[in-house]
């Protein structure tokens, strides 16, 4: 009964998508000042009813409805409260329902949010979203169905892959999913504005606030997925270049550059066509990321589906937005002209131009590591992986000129600058020469590039700082900068100096790193309700005889039966201790993995402060720069 529910719910909403459209597209037409009350009624009934068949999986996933096939392969009477609901969302069929209802919660939003823009393109913008709502029903409905039924209805369920099971994971696809799919809106937005030749400063007002909500939602998804990866994978990092983390990247660095360009546009109304292409291109990375993980094609620990009929669909819904794009941006281009500014050398507008270029030009070579992989496979049945060293190769190079050109950016002004000589300068020379000099010293690394990116990072956060502390304006860029600044100072800082060392002990043995001794005390086995977990205890000894306990752990899952590592942790400001163990087949001999990473709180930190600068952009008043 509940399932019947819920595909009636999905099926009306459906209904009201299509209603929607029309009513939209005949309100077009009619000379009325405000749009049709209708429009906006459906648009709430809408969101409603997908908003009760998302509950009626909840309650399904709650009360172990085993008839429900969704519920039966994801999860199982003894999961805790908390895992059966965030199960809602860890597959296939859920995890598309709950990017349905953020999708109607955007236009729902948008609708009330908009009441003061113009008619015609508030309608147009509602138009364009219903065909992206109206395409993601039909799949629901006709591939993904979260309310398929069983039958005979089974005594029990199969359970949820034990490496979601996890409080970061449960959290990290609604944050993440906002962030993708309120790029939606910015897409309609764009293709709206276009049509209406709004593409203007006013429309840039409006849509820096959707373009700043989705990259702080991005960002904060992404940063919970790199924590989970950190201690839930054992793997002692944060970022591994896998093809489903790169299609996160991907749109964030997309919308990185797009709000460089919205807040150009408002203050100086240019980079039109930068704006336009790139509202379009972040929304299409988004869909192309859930083409890639929906098909199966990706080998991920992150992938829900392994159905290349799914991935068909999403394909060709893809080729209809890039060709109805397309079509849009060659017919209407001119009725937005690119106004002829002067864009002096020494200006804002020209560093967010060279960063934008970077920007592409990352995000260019992150798309085809990730593509590359998956048409040799299609062309050639050659099956290659493309990993960090690919990455590092044709990005490393030109991180060191972004840097610098990002460290001087900020310090412009619009139009055009004339630097005069302050004394503050050469404080901020020595300061960086200084604190640069301190960290290279620290890693001893004998490398001037190193040194140089140092340079950069550490002028870029004194500068940060100097608007923050001193100055006590913008605060959305000071924030954001630095944060910035610190997120890529701890990266380089946790890459040159973590260490490890991987041994195969017994109980009673021990080993050294560094200047500490990590003794294996001894291993105990404690049952829980969904898992029996093998616990080890290891006592780690500095030279000042400070001892540390870290228990790491090997879960041994009842439903389905998977044996995870849980790695121990042990935070500090300016290190963690890093510890996972893995039984040997058929030996009583553990194999005991033990890292010191310096700098990893920073890293989250950092991330942290990047995202306070975007909501310091949402929610200042004052309408000053934000880049």
């Amino acid at each position: 009964m509940i399932s019947q529910i819920g595909f009636i719910s999905l099926f009306l909403g459906l209904s009201f998508s299509l209603l929607i459209f029309l009513f939209s597209l005949l309100d077009v037409n009619n000379n009325l000042v405000r749009i049709d009350k209708k429009i906006l009624k459906l648009i709430f009934f809408q969101f409603c009813s997908v908003i009760f068949a998302f509950s009626f999986l909840i309650f399904a996933f709650l009360v172990s409805d085993f008839s429900n096939e969704t519920v039966y392969n994801n999860s199982h009477s003894t999961k805790p409260l908390f895992y059966k609901i965030t199960g809602v969302w860890g597959n296939h069929e859920g995890s598309l329902l709950l990017w349905l209802l953020v999708l109607t919660s955007f236009v729902l939003f948008f609708a009330i949010k908009s009441k003061n823009e113009p008619k015609n393109f508030r309608l147009h913008t509602i138009l364009f979203h219903q065909i992206i709502t109206i395409g993601f029903f039909i799949f629901v409905l006709k591939t993904s169905s979260p309310f398929n039924l069983i039958f005979p209805v089974p005594s029990e369920g199969l359970g949820l892959n034990p490496i979601l099971q996890d409080p970061a994971l449960g959290i990290h696809p609604p944050i993440l999913y906002v962030g993708y799919v309120g790029t939606s809106i910015v897409f309609a937005s764009a293709l709206s504005a276009m049509i209406n030749g709004y593409v203007n400063n006013e429309w840039a007002k409006n849509l820096k606030f959707w373009t700043f909500l989705s990259w702080i939602f991005l960002t904060g998804g992404i940063l919970l997925g790199s924590i989970w990866a950190y201690y839930e994978l054992g793997w002692g990092g944060f970022w591994f270049w896998d093809p489903v983390e790169n299609i996160s990247l991907m749109p964030w660095l997309s919308l990185t550059a797009l709000l460089h360009c919205v807040v150009t546009l408002e203050k100086r109304n240019i980079l039109k066509n930068w704006t336009i292409i790139l509202s379009l291109i972040t929304f299409m990375l988004s869909i192309t990321g859930t083409f890639l993980v929906r098909s199966g094609i990706l080998n991920s620990v992150h992938t829900f589906a392994n159905d290349p009929t799914r991935g068909i669909y999403i394909l060709i819904f893809l080729f209809v937005l890039i060709f109805i794009s397309f079509i849009i941006f060659f017919l209407f281009e001119n009725k937005n002209p690119e106004i002829k500014k002067e864009i002096f050398l020494l200006s804002k507008e020209t560093s967010v131009l060279i960063n934008n270029w970077f920007i592409i030009y990352f995000l260019t070579v992150i798309l085809v590591g990730t593509i590359y992989p998956i048409f040799l496979d299609v062309i050639s049945s050659e099956k290659i992986s493309v990993g960090p060293p690919f990455y590092n190769k044709l990005i490393l190079p030109f991180l060191l000129p972004f840097f610098l050109f990002m460290s001087i950016g900020p310090s412009m002004q619009w139009i055009k600058t004339n630097f005069k000589f302050k004394i503050k300068y050469i404080v901020y020379l020595f300061l960086t020469l200084a604190a640069s000099l301190i960290t290279v010293i620290f890693l001893n690394e004998k490398n001037i590039l190193l040194y140089i990116l140092f340079l950069a990072l550490f002028y870029l956060a004194f500068k940060s700082l100097e608007n923050f502390v001193i100055k006590k304006s913008n605060l959305a860029q000071s924030f954001s900068h630095l944060g910035f600044a610190m997120l890529m100072i701890s990266i380089l800082v946790n890459s040159f100096s973590s260490t490890e060392v991987i041994k195969n002990l017994n109980v009673g043995e021990s080993f050294n790193l560094n200047n500490e001794k990590i003794f294996f005390k001894n291993v105990t086995t404690v049952k829980k309700n969904n898992y029996d977990s093998i616990q080890g205890l290891f006592e780690i000894t500095n030279n000042k005889n400070e001892t540390i306990k870290l228990k790491p752990e090997i879960r041994i899952y009842n439903q389905p039966v998977i044996a995870t590592s849980e790695a121990a942790i042990k935070t500090t400001f300016l290190k963690d201790r890093f510890i996972t163990i893995n039984l040997i087949k058929d030996e009583n001999i553990f194999n005991v993995r033990y890292q010191n990473k310096p700098f990893m709180i920073w890293i989250w930190i950092s991330t942290l402060i990047i995202i306070f600068g975007g909501v310091f952009a949402i929610f200042d008043k004052t309408k000053k720069n934000y880049i």
